[in-house]
């Protein structure tokens, strides 16, 4: 079992889940998240007071999945997140130790669905 953890553009959210939908990974957690990489953000004006815009707005996706679905996972999630420009994201792959399904007390792989 694996975690996948994604940092993507916002507007790219859509076109993830798409792909991931078309591999038939269903299940994710999205929260909205702030961050930098590489693009150190941005100046603007507002009023005429320069303002320096250090975290951009991300979107972080994780996804619970077992061995045979991550490269699948992966895939998806570069290729719907993809745009070959500066920010568009990091994918981090986290061992996981164990999963309990609540309402039935499954474990492992079998919680995960």
């Amino acid at each position: 079992m694996k975690l996948v953890i994604a940092y993507i553009q916002p507007e790219r959210l859509t076109a993830v889940k798409q792909a991931l939908y078309e591999r038939e990974i269903y299940k994710m957690s999205v929260t909205n998240a702030l961050g930098c990489g590489q693009q150190k953000g941005y100046h603007e004006s507002y009023r005429g007071v320069d303002v320096e815009v250090n975290l951009l707005k991300k979107v972080r996706l994780e996804i619970a999945v077992n061995d045979e679905f991550v490269q699948p996972t992966i895939d998806g999630i570069v290729e719907g997140a993809r745009t070959n420009t500066i920010g568009d994201g990091k994918i981090f792959v986290l061992s996981l130790s164990e999963c309990i399904r609540i309402r039935t007390g499954e474990t492992g792989g079998e919680a995960i669905g």
